[in-house]
């Protein structure tokens, strides 16, 4: 015979528990309480290696936001990329006036130190 606690609408209840042919019966498996599959997480993409105008990422992290486009005219300084490593949000910018060359990553990527993340030419 085994003995079991069941908890039922919040009452625990004991009883115990013998098979008809008197055998003692084996324990069930665990019950999974989270069923839900979990949401898929973008990976990093190939990494592109830098070029001289490139801009590199300075940490392994998140790319949040990219906030220009291939193309647009940009000044040193101005915010081109929100990068979150370590639950903080890192402003990338450009190191220089010129024009977005390209741009290698989007937002939800997961990127590397060093990794290239756009192009000022």
């Amino acid at each position: 015979m085994s003995k079991y606690k069941i908890k039922m609408n919040g009452k625990e209840y004991e009883m115990e528990v013998e098979l008809a042919d008197g055998s003692t019966p084996v324990a069930p498996a665990p019950v999974v309480k989270n069923t839900k599959a979990p949401a898929p997480s973008k990976k990093a993409a190939s990494p592109v290696a830098a070029t001289a105008g490139s801009v590199i990422s300075p940490m392994p992290g998140t790319i949040l936001k990219v906030i220009v486009k291939q193309g647009d005219a940009v000044k040193a300084g101005d915010s081109v990329i929100i990068l979150e490593a370590m639950k903080m949000e890192n402003d990338i910018t450009a190191p220089k006036d010129g024009v977005i060359k390209s741009i290698f990553v989007e937002a939800g990527q997961s990127v590397a130190k060093d990794d290239a993340l756009f192009e000022v030419e």
